[in-house]
């Protein structure tokens, strides 16, 4: 922990006992951020009052636009209260904390309430601490000349990340060195651009939680170009760290204006911007059920829409926030401009959801327009809440000549260390060796295999691969083969055959005469084939219309009639012949009704002959299922198969090998029964 961190976090001594640990940041992050603040206006402080005093029966708008020129920040405030003066005054710190926090801007304003400062101030009261810690954040010089936006930044970061140690909000708190990989990837092959001198480039999270992917990207930048400016944006839906996030951008220099508070899927608070670069590691498995009609009505525009490529399953929205992005994205213009993702997500994105589903059309989407560009395999044991294997993917508009039409896939998953002490469930850290390696291989994109002890076992692992985009699309067929019946008339199917609800809307002469042609059958005869079948019910239903004198159309079975003797008197036997209707045509059975997935160029016909053919003799592809966009056989689908790209066959043991060691457990078995027995060993 930086001197800085450190010397804050000595303000949280005064906490204990009166405050659970986890809640320590409720008063150290707020108070840090209003000391900070009361040192960055100081120098203006007397100016802003002075232009107040003529202004303040104006709105607040107007206030806004002729006081922030004035304190030379994009905030003010109009109280005469200071940190130090109000320590002066141990009996009305209360009061004059909230006049103080009521003098600063709008945008200022907003963060303490999203901290909930207020009940903050009364608990501090309640407990009896509340003048220590204004005194002492009161001696805490924070002013600029002395703590710079960047120093104060990492100090501010050193204090989160501390809090999060303690704190269920680190949960949702992605570590450093997760994110600095994922800035690493996401700014290479960007030199050029990135340093030239005065450079301006803009950086976008939707799910900006504490910010920390946006300062890390923003020191990241700073250490390459000093002279470079990220513009920072973001939206980020719980209050409390919308708070953080927006307070970690004042501290920085960032405009604050640029963070937004809400749901990002229900509304795109940034509606009409395009960012350089956007990175985001959204919530997993967490229903988008609160965002249901936004997204639909969104859905429902198409390409005009975030969400017009398809919908994901309820239960889990994280693709939803890969459309977002890239909705976001800086278009390409005359051969310039562009943008590139990087985003955090589980296993379930890369193979969730079958052909034509929502997930797939997602990730058809992506494949179709060549956005994806790598996706990066991650160890467990990263995160702070899950020790699931987690993944990089990173998108762009604007490959260069050799990586289009290309994916690079990295398997970075033994790529880690054993962390000294753990931190919640993370357990493993990438050390700068592992980034850069892992830089380099994305970076070189080609087809690569590093073991850093390649004679023996263990040590770290590096694969890379890269595949052309259609090696993930693959075409579903549909399987059909022939319903197989064999047919007689016995007395249950024509007791069943009563209950259908169509055959009591035959007309009565249709149903006593099919009724009575069922009865007249020979009950012992079996037919194996549904022909040979009905040209029985026919006759045998002329025999009863001839003896009841019957004529023309009460004289014949109609083709409902027929298809219902067919329906209920027919029994599944798999020696019998293929079935067919009244027209002719074979049915199907449903229940042998079966999919094959075949390789996207392949030769679909080719493919069923030499796969399918020579299991099922009867079975053929149905040609009606088509294709939505394409309008050919089969629905096109997309998978993104880690396991399957990287696996590597080990034979089993031999079974000699096994054999003995089954035989050398026997003996050791043996020798420990002597042992307790104690005989002596030979």
């Amino acid at each position: 922990m930086s001197k800085l961190a450190d010397l804050i976090w000595k303000n949280a001594e005064l906490l204990r006992g009166a405050f659970k640990e986890n809640e320590y940041r409720k008063a150290i992050l707020p108070f840090t951020i209003l000391r900070r603040l009361d040192c960055v206006l100081q120098p203006t402080r007397e100016a802003v009052l002075a232009k107040y005093d003529g202004i303040k029966e104006k709105g607040q708008d107007y206030q806004e636009r002729v006081l922030t020129p004035v304190s030379g920040y994009p905030f003010f405030n109009t109280s005469k209260f200071t940190l130090p003066n109000i320590a002066e005054n141990p009996d009305e710190v209360r009061d004059n904390l909230e006049a103080m926090i009521n003098g600063f801007s709008q945008n200022v304003r907003d963060i303490f309430e999203k901290f909930g400062f207020t009940a903050t101030l009364d608990k501090l009261a309640e407990k009896n601490r509340l003048y220590l810690v204004a005194q002492r954040f009161a001696e805490t010089d924070l002013a600029p000349q002395k703590v710079t936006n960047h120093d104060m930044g990492q100090a501010f970061e050193e204090l989160l990340r501390k809090f999060n140690d303690v704190s269920p909000a680190g949960e949702q708190y992605t570590p450093r060195d997760v994110i600095e990989l994922m800035v690493t990837l996401l700014f290479n092959g960007d030199d050029d651009i990135l340093s030239v001198p005065g450079v301006v480039r803009t950086m976008y999270d939707p799910t900006a939680g504490t910010g920390g992917i946006l300062s890390v990207a923003e020191e990241h930048l700073s250490k390459f170009n000093d002279h470079a400016t990220l513009k920072l944006f973001g939206q980020e839906l719980e209050d409390e760290t919308y708070a953080i996030c927006k307070a970690d951008m004042l501290i920085r220099g960032q405009d604050p204006a640029n963070i937004e508070n809400g749901d990002t899927l229900e509304i795109d608070k940034h509606f009409g911007k395009t960012f350089d670069y956007q990175a985001a590691n959204p919530p997993y498995g967490v229903e988008w059920k609160p965002a249901e009609d936004a997204v639909k009505k969104e859905y429902t525009k198409g390409a005009a829409g975030r969400f017009g490529p398809g919908l994901p399953a309820i239960r889990d929205g994280q693709m939803l926030f890969s459309l977002h992005l890239l909705s976001k994205m800086q278009p390409v213009v005359a051969g310039k401009g562009g943008g590139r993702i990087g985003v955090v997500h589980n296993g379930s994105p890369l193979f969730t959801g079958d052909a034509g589903s929502g997930e797939s059309e997602i990730r058809r989407h992506i494949l179709e327009h060549d956005y994806l560009d790598c996706i990066v395999a991650l160890p467990t044991d990263m995160f702070y809440n899950t020790n699931i294997t987690t993944y990089l993917w990173f998108m762009t508009n604007r490959k260069p000549a050799k990586r289009k039409g290309k994916v690079l896939l990295i398997d970075a998953s033994a790529m880690s260390t054993l962390m000294k002490k753990n931190l919640g469930k993370k357990r493993r850290e990438f050390t700068p060796d592992c980034m850069e390696r892992i830089a380099k291989a994305y970076a070189d994109f080609q087809s690569m295999e590093w073991k850093e002890n390649p004679k023996g076992k263990g040590g770290r692992v590096l694969k890379a691969k890269v595949f052309d985009r259609e090696h993930f699309f693959y075409r579903k067929l549909t399987i059909e083969r022939p319903l197989r019946m064999r047919f007689q008339a016995t007395e249950h199917g024509l007791k069943i055959l009563g209950y259908d609800t169509a055959f009591g809307k035959l007309p009565q002469e249709q149903k006593d005469l099919l009724s009575q042609a069922i009865q007249d059958m020979d009950v012992q005869a079996s037919y194996m084939d549904a022909d040979s079948f009905r040209e029985t019910l026919h006759a045998s239903a002329t025999t009863v219309a001839n003896a009841h004198g019957l004529t023309g159309k009460a004289a014949k079975l109609g083709a409902k009639s027929v298809e219902l003797a067919r329906k209920y008197l027919g029994t599944k036997d798999k020696n019998a012949e293929p079935t067919t209707n009244e027209k002719g045509d074979i049915l199907t059975d449903s229940e042998l009704r079966d999919a094959e997935y075949v390789p996207f160029n392949d030769d679909i016909e080719a493919y069923f002959e030499h796969e399918v053919r020579p299991h099922w003799p009867d079975a053929w592809i149905n040609h009606d299922v088509k294709d939505a966009k394409d309008e050919k056989t089969g629905v096109v689908g997309t998978e993104i198969n880690f396991n399957r790209e990287f696996y590597v066959y080990t034979p089993p043991r031999s079974r000699e090998a096994i054999a003995a060691d089954i035989e050398a457990k026997e003996l050791k078995f043996m020798e420990l029964l002597r042992d307790i027995k104690g005989e002596v060993r030979p």
